[in-house]
């Protein structure tokens, strides 16, 4: 390897200031002189000249005989619809971890499960200018709920089974 000429390529030498050149005189501060003569400088006109009108910025577009809400009963049936197929994923899940004996995989395919949900609603929630993906984005967020919903009378059940005082043999009292 060749020597480093430190002179011309000093790498990660340290800075050391030169005050070989130090006349004495002490810094002052900067004092701005007002006292001139000079009047404002005006600016020159710019050659381009600006357009005479501002173009409008394009207006939303309103497609006739399309609703920009939903009608109750289609909010109704798609809740409907999408809470009856999560309760069958809640009662599956419930049994299944219920009845097995390492409760790890159970578990883990439940919190699969809420946070497919939860991704799965947040990407139908950004569709602009559809209100059936709005109310699907809000049916499948609160899928979970009634996964628990419909796992909790068989969870009654189950703890009916074992204790022998129920109502109508799901509600423990």
């Amino acid at each position: 390897m060749a020597d480093k000429d430190t002179d011309t390529s000093p790498g990660t030498a340290a800075f050391v200031p030169d005050f070989s050149e130090d006349t004495g005189e002490d810094s002052v501060p900067f004092v701005p002189d007002f006292d001139d003569d000079s009047g404002p400088i005006a600016v020159p006109p710019s050659k381009e000249e600006p357009e005479e009108e501002a173009q409008e910025a394009a207006a939303p577009v309103a497609v006739p005989g399309r609703y920009q809400y939903v009608k109750w009963w289609k909010l109704l049936l798609v809740l409907l619809g999408v809470w009856f197929a999560a309760a069958e994923v809640g009662l599956s899940l419930f049994y299944w971890w219920y009845h097995t004996v390492d409760k790890t995989a159970a578990v883990y395919v439940a919190l699969v499960y809420v946070v497919a949900c939860v991704v799965a609603s947040v990407v139908l929630a950004m569709l602009q200018g559809r209100p059936m993906m709005s109310a699907l984005a809000v049916a499948v967020m609160s899928g979970p709920f009634a996964s628990v919903a419909a796992a909790a009378p068989l969870y009654g059940h189950y703890y009916c089974e074992r204790v022998g005082h129920c109502l109508i043999g799901v509600i423990p009292y």
